[in-house]
């Protein structure tokens, strides 16, 4: 059994007890729980934090657990109705939206019910993130002569190398921001470049959370239709003529959701066209750690042959490592550094440098490198088993491109399908799945579907998913 579920049922079973023992009344010793429930120490001390967090136990250092004293009786609830009218006074003249649509974020990071198979995810399975390597890490980093003070506001100066030398080509680390992943750097992004009211080009179909950034901060997206080979040059030129927009977004290696690739004849078009406007291309290179084992060579960041500052680089470590490992870096040329930078200082002042010293401990160790290879090699192998399966299983879904990298697959549903309810009826069958449509800014051409295989158990799990899946679509095609 996970740590997590042990935690949970250890926690909910000394919650049950907890009327053996009177106020203030001593609780079993740790190491008679470890002996009596037969789990770790370590899942003892997370249970028994999870019911002091709750208030109904009080630890004492060297002294044990203890049932927490009945509180007094809370004050009566107020009044908040007020608040509607606050809240929504004058918003229909309000240039950045006070009121934000998360619901095509928190699809991907909403863990389903237990027993689902999570299709949904949107981040690696526990077991595939290096949980051991990290820990390590941050108890190293947490060491490091003055890993608790205050870090440069930019990022502490060996991290920002490390990017860098990552990004390649002229990039350098006077070049390079530490954000607090890549959401945070897109937001930072968006707001440098763009003001409200503006309009943004996007590929369609793209990653929700960036078009709910760009309507949060008052843009409006313009979508570019994007094939097995990236955006379309052409229709990216006609964009740009006809919005007058000053900003592109892309994800040149292994898009979302399409996996598609930027073909080596269309990355300096993509620029020229770019500098042509007078726009910026924003990059986020989110999965370039998650490449598959059968991938061959990558192509360097598009920020690695940008000498002009056309393009505003965003990278994370979070795909490759945790969802809650969230370092990232923002990488531009030229003025917009600075106006990044500003944003960045307001909005968060820096990034907790213990965090940034962990990040350094991480990828600078042996284990790091030897993650990347498992985790592509593990990749590969889920996506065959997702592909297998599908053939198997549903050879109606349309899959128009198999991805060398990543976590999911793009499937195109059968003209007519109602993506709702084939998702509600997943559901019922057990299985949690991302409809295609918060992926597109207009109306989109047909009904869609990403499956993640990266957030399950193992192939088990794929194969059990596609099944069920089976049994959905039964109900609903």
């Amino acid at each position: 059994m996970h740590e997590r579920s042990s935690v949970g049922e250890l926690a909910e079973q000394l919650r049950r007890e907890l009327d053996r023992y009177s106020p203030g009344g001593k609780l079993p010793s740790s190491r008679a729980l470890v002996e009596r429930f037969r789990v770790s120490p370590v899942t003892v001390s997370r249970a028994l934090g999870q019911l002091a967090a709750e208030g109904l136990v009080v630890t004492r250092p060297g002294a044990g657990a203890f049932r927490a004293r009945p509180h007094t009786a809370d004050a009566p609830s107020g009044d908040t109705s007020w608040q509607e009218v606050a809240l929504s006074a004058d918003g229909a003249s309000d240039l950045v939206p006070r009121t934000v649509d998360a619901s095509g974020v928190t699809v991907s990071l909403t863990t389903p019910p237990p027993g689902v198979v999570e299709f949904n995810g949107g981040y690696l399975h526990p077991s595939l993130q290096p949980e051991r390597a990290m820990a390590a890490a941050l108890a190293r980093g947490g060491r490091r002569p003055g890993a608790w003070g205050r870090p440069p506001l930019e990022g502490v100066p060996e991290l920002r190398e490390w990017f860098a030398r990552g990004i390649g080509g002229a990039v350098t680390a006077a070049e390079v921001l530490v954000a607090a992943g890549g959401q945070s750097a897109l937001a930072t992004a968006l707001r440098a470049l763009a003001q409200p009211g503006a309009p943004v080009l996007v590929e369609s179909p793209t990653y929700p959370g960036m078009l709910a950034l760009a309507r949060a901060a008052g843009l409006r997206p313009v979508p570019v239709p994007v094939d097995p080979d990236g955006v379309r040059p052409d229709l990216l030129a006609d964009a740009f003529r006809a919005s007058g927009a000053r900003v592109f977004v892309c994800q040149p290696l292994f898009q979302n959701p399409t996996g598609a690739v930027l073909a080596p004849g269309r990355r300096a078009e993509v620029l020229r066209i770019a500098r042509a406007s007078g726009a910026f291309v924003i990059e986020d290179d989110f999965v370039r750690r998650l490449v598959h084992a059968d991938s061959g060579p990558l192509p360097r960041p598009l920020a690695a042959d940008d000498p002009d500052g056309v393009v505003v680089h965003v990278g994370s470590l979070t795909k490759a490592t945790s969802p809650s490992f969230r370092v990232s870096a923002l990488a531009a040329r030229g003025p917009v550094l600075e106006r990044l930078r500003a944003i960045q200082v307001v909005d968060s002042f820096f990034v907790s440098r213990p965090l940034q010293e962990a990040a350094l401990e991480l990828v600078g160790s042996p284990a790091w490198p030897r993650h990347l290879r498992a985790l592509s090699t593990e990749l590969k192998a889920r996506r065959d088993a997702m592909t297998g399966a599908l053939a198997l299983y549903l050879p109606e879904l349309a899959l128009p491109h198999v991805p060398a990298g990543g976590y999911h697959l793009w499937l195109r549903l059968p003209d007519g399908t109602d993506e709702s309810a084939l998702t509600a009826a997943a559901l019922r069958a057990g299985v949690a799945l991302t409809p295609g449509r918060p992926y597109f800014s207009a109306e989109p051409p047909a009904a869609h579907l990403r499956l993640s295989f990266a957030a399950v158990a193992g192939t088990g799990e794929i194969a059990e998913g596609v099944r069920r899946l089976r049994v959905a679509c039964d109900e609903v095609l």
